[in-house]
């Protein structure tokens, strides 16, 4: 959330669309409340945090809660940490059919994702593949996280573009790394 908005909502809701409770799809209703719950929460309600994180809560009924907190950065974005997130991300998508976070990487000038080929990316992915898109990266999934080199990141709807502290990959592939997160973080300051 930037500015009591949530950027790329419409990439959010096309990931939620794609999303399963208890194995089946949430209904159309279900999408149009959430993305007007959204709207209207933000810009009527009574949250004090014009920046933070917005979570939309679906339980297994298929009832629905919004909730607004804080954020809070990661403390240590070690490949090793990374990789965790993403690993616990990906038993979300077992379950839900989208996972809220992944790990990508770039090497020699191509980037991938940890993602089978058919399944839906999270809002802030989908941004990312069309940023490579528009210089010509080529972009690839792969099914084992270990099958990933070169300048090692996090992609999160919460976290954005992270990054691994540590890296020993090519100048330029680290530099595509920047692009990709400079441009997260330029939609999401937009104060439109």
């Amino acid at each position: 959330m930037s500015n009591k908005k949530v950027p790329m909502l419409n990439r959010h809701i096309r990931a939620l669309s794609e999303r399963l409770v208890r194995g089946e799809p949430l209904t159309h209703n279900m999408l149009s409340w959430a993305k007007q719950h959204v709207e209207w929460s933000l810009a009527e309600g009574d949250y004090t945090a014009r920046d933070g994180v917005l979570m939309l809560v679906i339980d297994i009924n298929g009832n629905a809660a919004m909730t607004v907190g804080e954020y809070e950065p990661l403390a240590d974005t070690s490949a090793k940490v990374l990789r965790a997130r993403s690993a616990e991300a990906r038993s979300e998508a077992d379950e839900t059919g989208v996972a809220p976070e992944l790990l990508a990487a770039v090497n020699n000038g191509e980037l991938a994702f940890v993602a089978p080929a058919d399944e839906c990316l999270c809002g802030t992915a989908t941004l990312i593949e069309q940023l490579a898109q528009t210089k010509g990266i080529p972009v690839t999934r792969v099914d084992i996280p270990a099958q990933l080199k070169g300048a090692l990141f996090l992609v999160s709807d919460e976290h954005g573009v992270v990054p691994a502290a540590e890296t020993d990959a090519a100048e330029a592939d680290a530099a595509t790394v920047a692009f990709f997160a400079e441009g997260y973080e330029k939609l999401r300051a937009r104060r439109s």
